[in-house]
């Protein structure tokens, strides 16, 4: 039986691609109210609805079976585009006019897509819906007071996934997993890297805390440490006081408290080795999530996104605790995914009504009831804990943490380019080819020149 042990996604993303460029891609407010929509006629028509998470896919298919069963005259049909192509397809497809009606969208690329008008202004129409909404997801996708798309999926906090049999075979409990601790450089404060030392494991059975270890062959390794964006390094960022960007979206993260965090980070990869080396997690964002699942990490810290993930994949009992606090406490990330309309559908009305019975609680219903995450629709998030809890699975966690102090999520109209331009340099960095500190400063500096391009 699997179990989930709680003391106390994106859906954010685990890393963003590459940069956003689009050129005139909306339309004017004329070409709109020339595109007629069939939905007001009662003829067929068929609204398109363009994803990025198979599990989630699923839940909406349910969803508008029910939607067109209320509405005959309307067809919803979801397309699937894996996340790593996910974004250069959106930009060349609406670009190119040959967009979905309805895209799900990521916070850190709303930005173009709102400057070059392609995207349906989420307006009066959907007052009946915007009072179930999530606020901080409403907040998330505002500019100069217009909603540009309708809350789905919210992240909560992240929190710490466990392999039992792994604590188990440590001497370790559930219970110690609980008000564990990071400090700068280590010592007293630290009550993280001895446990993580503890849970790894090298291929001749020596672990990270006795003599004779050797990380260079490992056969287990204690924690998830990676260049992960959501799961891992905000987090650090945040715990020690940090920033990774300013109030104005500057990029700041080679501040001294940005700079202890990610020294912490690399440390465990390459001088503890209770993590994965970089060769294997930097262009890899799934690796460390696999290598939990076959029972080859004992903890992985991530989101309420892979929580499906999780349950369908472990074949071990596993639990869920508390993240790891810094000197400045368990700080997290929150995030939350909307889905846009396409501002050049040919079907606007239908379009916007299935964006309305997406917005709504009977419709986010079918995203809780099936586990495979948290809708952004208030009334519909106690689907997604009945579920959870007729598994036996309580991920309260990463509601508690999202209730916490937070980081601010990435945000900025270049933010796509800043990330393609700080990437090479945090590889390095990762791989401990580059000292933090410098290496975190020329990658500033890299960024915010992308930011401004």
């Amino acid at each position: 039986m699997r179990s989930a042990h709680t003391l106390g996604r994106r859906t954010f993303v685990t890393a963003v691609a590459a940069a956003v460029a689009l050129g005139a891609a909306g339309c004017s407010p004329a070409a709109q109210q020339q595109s007629q929509s069939s939905a007001s006629t009662g003829a067929p028509v068929t609204v398109t609805v363009r994803l990025w998470d198979e599990q989630v896919q699923k839940a909406y298919d349910a969803s508008f079976a029910e939607f067109t069963k209320q509405n005959p005259n309307i067809t919803v049909k979801t397309v699937l585009v894996p996340w790593a192509d996910y974004f250069t397809k959106l930009r060349t497809d609406v670009s190119g006019g040959n967009a979905d009606d309805i895209f799900m969208m990521n916070g850190s690329y709303l930005q173009p897509y709102v400057t070059s008008g392609a995207l349906m202004e989420i307006g009066s129409d959907f007052d009946a819906e915007k009072g179930e909404w999530v606020p901080a997801a409403v907040e998330q996708y505002t500019r100069d007071g217009k909603l540009w798309g309708v809350p789905q999926l919210t992240d909560g906090g992240i929190a710490v996934y466990y392999n039992k049999k792994l604590l188990d075979d440590a001497g370790i409990t559930p219970e110690q997993l609980s008000g564990l601790t990071w400090a700068p450089g280590g010592g007293s404060d630290d009550t993280l890297l001895p446990i993580l030392k503890k849970l790894t494991v090298d291929s001749s059975g020596k672990r990270g805390d006795e003599s004779g270890f050797n990380g260079a062959k490992p056969k287990q390794w204690g924690y998830s440490a990676a260049q992960d964006l959501q799961g891992i390094y905000y987090n650090f960022i945040g715990s020690n006081g940090g920033q990774f960007q300013d109030d104005t979206g500057k990029f700041v993260f080679s501040s001294a408290e940005s700079t202890a965090a990610f020294q912490y980070i690399v440390d465990l990869i390459n001088k503890y080795k209770v993590s994965p080396a970089a060769s294997n997690t930097n262009d890899n964002g799934d690796f460390t999530k696999n290598q939990f699942l076959q029972g080859k990490i004992a903890l992985f810290q991530s989101g309420v996104y892979n929580l499906k993930n999780v349950s369908d994949g472990a074949e071990f009992e596993w639990g869920i605790a508390p993240l790891p606090a810094g000197p400045k406490g368990a700080v997290s990330v929150v995030n939350s995914v909307i889905v846009s309309g396409n501002a050049k559908s040919k079907n606007p009305d239908a379009t916007k009504k299935v964006l309305q019975w997406m917005g709504s609680a009977e419709g986010a219903t079918f995203i809780g009831s099936t586990g495979a995450a948290m809708p952004a629709v208030t009334s519909a998030q106690s689907a997604f804990t009945d579920y959870w809890k007729s598994k036996n699975v309580d991920p309260s966690q990463f509601a508690k943490q999202g209730g916490m102090p937070a980081i601010s999520a990435p945000a900025g109209e270049n933010y796509g380019a800043a990330f393609s331009a700080w990437k090479p340099t945090f590889n390095e960095i990762f791989l401990g080819r580059t000292p933090v500190a410098d290496g975190l400063k020329k990658a500033e500096a890299a960024a915010n020149k992308a930011a401004a391009s």
